[in-house]
């Protein structure tokens, strides 16, 4: 079993993954041919999830797509942080009440 610690990991590097490939693309957006990353997530069966990059099927750029993606990888990320912070402080309590 993975523990909590871990799945959250998981989600912040797949977050950050979505937000480097985000920020590629606008910076790229101007280049002729320029074919878009995307980040695919996939659910991991012991929990977590992966993140895989491709290429775009067509090129040029999606600003309003990219914008949003950065946002949710934002939220994302803190929301796996917070799920991180609280499974690290109740590892602590544990600690502190088994000594």
């Amino acid at each position: 079993m993975v523990s909590i610690s871990s799945i959250a990991l998981s989600g912040m590097n797949a977050a950050q993954a979505t937000l480097n490939s985000s920020a590629h693309n606008i910076a790229n957006m101007n280049t002729a041919g320029f074919r878009r990353q995307e980040v695919f997530q996939t659910a991991q069966s012991e929990g977590g999830v992966s993140a895989s990059l491709t290429a775009a099927a067509a090129p040029g750029p999606s600003l309003v797509t990219d914008v949003v993606a950065q946002l949710q990888a934002k939220n994302s990320f803190l929301a796996n942080l917070a799920v991180f912070k609280t499974s690290d402080k109740m590892a602590g309590t544990l600690l502190d009440k088994s000594a």
